[in-house]
């Protein structure tokens, strides 16, 4: 498509009350499925998060890797294996989670953020006891873990600094030495309620939560978290939809305004959703809370 200079001066005038709105508010940022994977694709979000830093919102980046450690198990010779959705993490399982999310995929993403412009630094959920965590579900996942406690001044004092924070999903144990999977999209919704944020967006592969699965047309643009059982009972929220959708929910019913669900397939979908009126995707948010 091509823009006149009208076009592009309309679209910056439809930005500027949505870039005052969040000015100086924190955005968390869930970065994971095809838009890691696709070259052009990782461009576009990547442009997207160092815009919304440099026009004054601070944007803190929480991501997974799941194909990463498939690869890396592949190349050692170990099988993954999968238990209700989640990855079974035994010991060895762990050292290569550990390795490949804090270090080769969070300093990738660290750098590209840097080439691009922005001023991004790596954390993992380990330093300065960002994320504390215990077995979850009594070890039926081995050492997945679920948070039980959030240390939000790493991450704080980043942004105070400048950076952009970009996080790894491992975490420090409770009350031993073990470190611990997290599922991303978990840390990133605990991680937003911790810091007050104003929103957290979570980037998927599907367009948002639809009536139909099978067609986009019927995308939900908006949802109410009382509305959410409801729809699990009519199998409308269905799979692997569900417990990103309690990810939301619990979200913004610890204080974050609105979680969305984009479809990161759609380049610059979090600029749509952030800086335009028709927005993109499904919105979660609390009573009254839908602005």
């Amino acid at each position: 498509m091509n823009y006149n200079h009208a076009d592009r001066a309309q679209i910056l005038v439809e930005a500027l009350p949505y870039i005052k709105k969040y000015n100086g508010e924190t955005v968390v940022i869930k970065y994971g499925g095809n838009a890691m994977i696709n070259e052009d694709l990782k461009k576009a979000v990547i442009d997207d998060i160092v815009l919304l830093s440099l026009v004054g919102i601070h944007v803190v980046v929480v991501h997974g890797g799941g194909p990463e450690i498939s690869d890396m198990l592949k190349r050692v010779g170990k099988e993954g294996k999968f238990v209700n959705g989640l990855r079974y993490t035994d010991e060895e399982t762990m050292e290569i989670v550990q390795m490949v999310l804090c270090g080769k995929v969070n300093k990738e993403l660290v750098s590209i953020l840097n080439r691009a412009g922005g001023s991004a630094i790596g954390l993992c959920g380990i330093d300065g006891g960002l994320f504390r965590a215990k077995e979850l579900d009594g070890g039926t996942y081995g050492l997945v873990g679920e948070i039980e406690e959030v240390s939000t001044k790493p991450v704080i004092d980043a942004l105070k600094n400048g950076y952009i924070p970009v996080v790894s999903t491992v975490a420090q144990g409770l009350n031993d030495t073990q470190s611990y999977n997290i599922n991303a999209d978990t840390a990133a919704a605990k991680l937003a309620s911790a810091l007050g944020a104003k929103k957290l967006i979570l980037l998927t592969d599907v367009c948002g939560i639809l009536q139909d699965p099978k067609d986009e047309s019927t995308l939900i643009p908006d949802v109410n978290v009382s509305d959410v059982p409801k729809l699990i009972r009519d199998g409308i929220i269905s799979g692997g939809m569900i417990p990103k959708l309690a990810c939301c929910v619990e979200a913004v019913r610890m204080g974050v305004s609105q979680a969305n669900i984009l479809d990161g397939r759609v380049p610059h979908s979090i600029l749509m959703e952030m800086l335009s009126d028709k927005g993109i995707g499904t919105v979660v948010h609390g009573e009254g809370m839908f602005l």
